[in-house]
């Protein structure tokens, strides 16, 4: 098992409201000639109203805080987003996935971290959500936050400084399949004299089970002959360990200054055994193998320090410097052996992976803050950034190497360069703008390995405008507006030219579509968009929320993986092999709806249970790809969203359920190829029983409609047709919780 290092995550704050909360001192007692028993009385002050400052933004932003995070307990990010409007999880239900706005994942999604953006190979889902303050949205752009977001942004802000004592132990376990999972969360928040800090950690053991059942059928497209049919089943046991901390340590100067120091680590580590059976009942070359077992050794270490220096310059002007320095390890070595192969039966295939990758990065940025005449709020700013990568991948099959001509080690750097300057202004009572300009320029260099070097340069110019109408200064309805230019940039293995081998099917023999060899491509361009976004609000009297989006984004020099069949120096057939392309032009645009509220305000004689409703529809086609299902690769018809939270009078028992629900859809990639996925519904639900106001227990069912979760292509030669269906088994996960304030 690699040696794991610390990790530092990006980070910098921004200034939000926050909870303020203090214990009333107990009344003095009385003289009296018997005792007198005095009870405690506790004030505590309200959250920032996320509902509040999201009407007051004038970039369509949605606001998710402390309360919202806490509701239903969930031991990962990606559990709370997945409820989030406009958001979609990819993967099998229950076991966490890509995060999508707007079904579009891959790059689309801007994911930041205290603003800045994650760093290469981290995932959402290894976030705890008690280390999280709260989620800004932002469906679209702003020339501060950056143009690589062409669905839209998520900002994940980290706990926060000082705002009230805080010293909070959470610890319980997940049950799922028979396998348990131990985790805790603790948060500490404090002071000391001009220090204020606050200190989080989480760790989890997490065990569980996968199962797969994958069919390819091969039939002739003349006559419809089934010429080759296979049936594979897998199962494997994941043991992984995690442990994340971070902290935000802020010393506040004289006249508005102070610096804030922020460290973030995430270690992990996991051992991941595999068995599988290959049965081929048609066909007449044997197949690749009969069965095989494979394990797994992988860790991931990443370590980041962040600096903010916030410095007033005077009544109308402030400064903000931003530096940071990460190192990100990803190691993992695979041990295959297949048995029953034609080319060494009766001993095994024995194919050993090794490769590590290590990401070093570092960032500098400034910004100016200036409030003009009362009625401009002007920034702006540069950002520098760079990231460098080692790589070094030993790939043997029974110990003659895989990679030979490409060399073991990789090695590639980014450059990114950025100016903006926005603005943010009201003209008149019923009027607010935001216009901004963001100019962008990224170089990528690269050694493969094979003695050729890669460089890539691209540079965007974002023009990005803002509005919000108010029919009335004091109305609780508005209407938004936005005018955006956003882009995404190609992600650095899509750029090197470094191949990737089936394992399935080895080389130096022949492959299938479905298992194709995998190559990058150093000339792809970035994707352009120029996007409209057009939203009716309405704020009731009560509370809540009721909205309605619509959106459209135009899409030029599309990335999309186009597999082929080609003559290739690393076999000695021709090998099926995907690499990325720019094909064309293409459409994306939907509906979303939004209602919050709480049922009592609408019917007075309704218990008082707080509602919760999201529905999105997604539409897009691909100009050079044959209708129908010419799709966005992975953007679902829509989602669904239900919640419903009640807390019961006369016990001190809060109930709660959502229900999230994706229909399943099948994407034309090409004229030949097809992708389809299956419909997807998760059942969450929580009882939360409060014995004091300092300990609760929480006990939390996940996917409790449990089903299996398929997905599946097709793929035409000249000659064949090749259809793959594969059907992930999915489980029911309980937790159950001590929350501690203590």
């Amino acid at each position: 098992m690699t040696t794991l290092r610390p990790f530092v995550a990006l980070a910098a704050a921004l200034l939000t409201k926050a909870a303020l909360a203090q214990e009333a001192p107990a009344p003095a007692a009385t003289p009296a000639s018997a005792p007198q028993q005095l009870e405690r009385v506790e004030i505590t002050g309200q959250r920032g109203d996320e509902l509040e400052q999201r009407r007051q933004s004038t970039a369509a932003k949605i606001i998710v805080g402390r309360d919202e995070i806490e509701r239903y307990g969930d031991t990962t990010l990606g559990e709370v987003l997945k409820r989030l409007p406009g958001v979609t999880m990819g993967g099998a239900p229950g076991r966490g996935g890509a995060i999508r706005m707007r079904g579009l994942g891959g790059g689309y999604t801007q994911i930041l971290l205290d603003g800045e953006r994650v760093p290469p190979g981290f995932a959402i889902d290894a976030l705890d959500p008690e280390q999280v303050e709260r989620i800004e949205i932002l469906r679209a752009p702003t020339a501060e936050t950056g143009a690589r977001a062409i669905a839209g942004t998520i900002n994940i802000i980290m706990r926060e400084g000082y705002r009230k004592h805080v010293n909070d132990l959470k610890a319980g376990s997940a049950w799922e399949n028979s396998q348990i999972t131990p985790g805790f969360a603790w948060t500490l928040n404090d002071s000391a004299d001009a220090l204020t800090y606050n200190v989080s950690a989480s760790g989890m053991v997490q065990r569980r089970e996968s199962a797969t059942d994958t069919a390819t059928v091969n039939q002739r497209l003349a006559d419809g002959v089934t010429t080759l049919a296979q049936d594979q089943s897998s199962a494997s046991l994941e043991e992984r360990q995690r442990l994340n901390l971070n902290a935000r340590l802020q010393w506040r100067g004289a006249a508005g200054e102070s610096l804030v120091l922020m460290p973030f680590a995430v270690l992990s580590n996991g051992n991941t055994q595999r068995a599988s059976r290959l049965v081929q009942t048609v066909g007449t070359d044997p197949p690749p193998y009969a069965s095989a077992e494979a394990e797994t050794d992988g860790s991931f270490s990443l370590l980041r320090v962040n600096a903010l220096w916030n410095k007033r310059l005077g009544e109308t002007l402030r400064s903000e410097l931003r530096a940071g320095l990460g190192t990100t390890r990803i190691a993992n070595h695979t041990l295959t052996n297949q048995f029953g192969t034609p080319a060494t039966e009766p001993d095994p295939r024995v194919i050993d992976d090794d490769s590590a990758v290590r990401d070093r990065s570092a960032n500098l940025s400034g910004k100016l803050f200036a409030l003009v005449d009362n009625e401009h709020s002007v920034v702006g700013g540069i950002e520098t950034e760079g990231t460098w990568r080692a790589e070094t991948r030993f790939t043997t099959e029974n110990g003659v190497p895989q990679l030979a001509g490409y060399g073991e080690d990789f090695d590639a750097a980014t450059s990114r360069i950025a100016l903006y300057a926005q603005d943010e202004w009201n003209p008149t009572p019923q009027w607010s703008a935001h216009a901004g300009l963001r100019w962008e320029g990224l170089l990528t260099t690269g050694d493969p390995g094979d003695g050729s070097l890669v460089r890539n340069l691209s540079s965007v110019w974002a023009p990005i405008v803002h509005a919000v109408w108010k029919p009335d200064p004091a109305s609780r309805s508005q209407v938004r507006a936005s005018l955006t230019r956003s882009y995404r940039a190609p992600p650095l293995q899509n750029l090197i030219a470094r191949p990737t081998f089936s394992l399935r099917y080895p080389v130096p023999g022949p492959n299938l579509p479905s298992s194709p060899d995998r190559v990058g491509n150093p000339d792809l361009l970035p994707e352009l968009a120029n996007g409209v976004d057009l939203a009716f609000e309405f704020y009731p009297k009560g509370g809540g929320i009721l909205s309605a989006s619509l959106f459209r984004r135009s899409i030029a020099n599309l990335i999309r993986s186009v597999t082929t069949e080609q003559v290739v120096p690393w076999a000695d057939v021709k090998r099926w092999v995907a690499q990325p392309r720019n094909i064309g032009n293409a459409v994306t645009q939907g509906l979303e709806l939004e209602a919050k509220f709480r049922l009592s305000d609408v019917w007075a004689d309704a218990l008082p249970i707080d509602l919760r409703a999201n529905a999105s529809v997604f539409r897009s086609s691909v100009e050079s790809v044959p209708g129908p299902d010419n799709r966005l690769d992975q953007q679902p018809p829509g989602t669904l969203n239900v919640g419903a939270d009640y807390r019961l009078r006369s016990i001190p028992l809060t109930l709660g359920a959502t229900v999230n629900w994706t229909p399943g859809y099948t994407t034309r990639l090409a004229a030949d190829q097809t992708a389809s996925v299956g419909a997807k519904t998760v059942v969450d639900a929580n009882a939360l029983w409060t014995f004091t106001p300092s300990v609760r227990l929480r006990l939390s069912a996940g996917n409790l409609a449990a089903a299996d979760y398929g997905t599946g292509g097709s793929f035409e030669t000249e000659s064949l047709r090749e259809t793959t269906e594969t059907t992930t088994r999915t489980y029911v996960n309980w937790q159950l919780r001590l929350e501690l304030k203590m």
